[in-house]
């Protein structure tokens, strides 16, 4: 039994099913998944970090299949790439609930009973409205806790059925909240208690972040392996959020000056996960 050390200091035993089941979620061969993980597990040691694993993995797998599978497989570390202050995420939630049918929006400010709020996403159709706290984080181990379930109760209860729309069915119903990391335990027990929804990388065990970015298809283009980190910056701040933003507006590379050549390569990427 070898034991690794996970981003929130606590350690597992290593398992080598999980690291070839997330391989081939990621689009990779069943061969490539199961050598892959062989190789990886050859390489690791007593008190390895899963992050080395991961980078391990990632080498492997970036020189053995196309570009969408690697991306699929870094999704988790992309998320990460939606900061610093956060607002692409939250630009990102609203991309996600739009698909799923909603009207979304990013930055409200809403009057409750007993105070005025600026909401993350606030997001309404027919029959539902409902306003989401996004908890970005830059880096993984670090957990939403009970202390933000706390505080987004309260804000739930002081704008509970207020507006926001003008229509009578935008009536604020529930609340959410969405992080790109995990909740603690605590934090989960109080949600289910008081009636708050959460929504993290991996929690619910079905239909998680990771879940809905996957049937949504809407890949944050920090994925995309063709551009520099300060490349994806320029086209967040340009509100190019997702791939299949470069798929529909191509000229838009030509705020990171791209040549004929990259642009060719970085939306041909970007097609693949659109």
């Amino acid at each position: 039994m070898t034991l690794v050390v996970k981003a929130d200091g606590t350690t597992e035993e290593f398992d080598f099913t999980k690291l070839q089941r997330s391989l081939r979620r990621s689009g990779a061969s069943e061969a490539d998944a199961k050598e892959i993980a062989s190789h990886v597990e050859a390489e690791i040691h007593e008190g390895i970090h899963t992050q080395e694993i991961y980078r391990h993995a990632f080498s492997f797998l970036k020189a053995r299949e196309e570009p969408a599978v690697v991306a699929r497989y870094s999704l988790r570390r992309a998320l990460f790439g939606l900061g610093p202050t956060g607002f692409p995420f939250e630009d990102f939630l609203a991309r996600l609930f739009e698909y799923e049918g909603y009207t979304a929006k990013t930055g409200m400010i809403v009057k409750g009973k007993c105070a005025t709020h600026e909401i993350d996403v606030a997001a309404y159709k027919a029959d539902h409205a409902f306003i989401v706290e996004a908890k970005f984080h830059a880096r993984p181990g670090i957990k939403s806790d009970l202390q933000v379930a706390l505080y987004s109760y309260a804000r739930m209860l002081d704008l509970r059925d207020e507006k926001l729309c003008g229509d009578d069915v935008c009536g604020v119903k529930d609340l959410w909240i969405i992080t790109n990391t995990k909740f603690t335990s605590a934090a989960v027990n109080y949600a289910a208690c008081v009636g708050l929804n959460l929504l993290g990388w991996d929690y619910p065990a079905k239909n998680n972040l990771y879940d809905r970015v996957q049937a949504s298809k809407l890949y944050p283009i920090t994925v995309l392996q063709s551009l520099t980190d300060g490349e994806k910056a320029m086209l967040l701040s340009k509100e190019i959020i997702v791939c299949a933003d470069i798929v529909k507006k191509p000229h838009i590379l030509r705020h990171i000056r791209a040549t004929e050549r990259k642009a060719e390569a970085i939306i041909s990427e970007a097609r693949q996960l659109s």
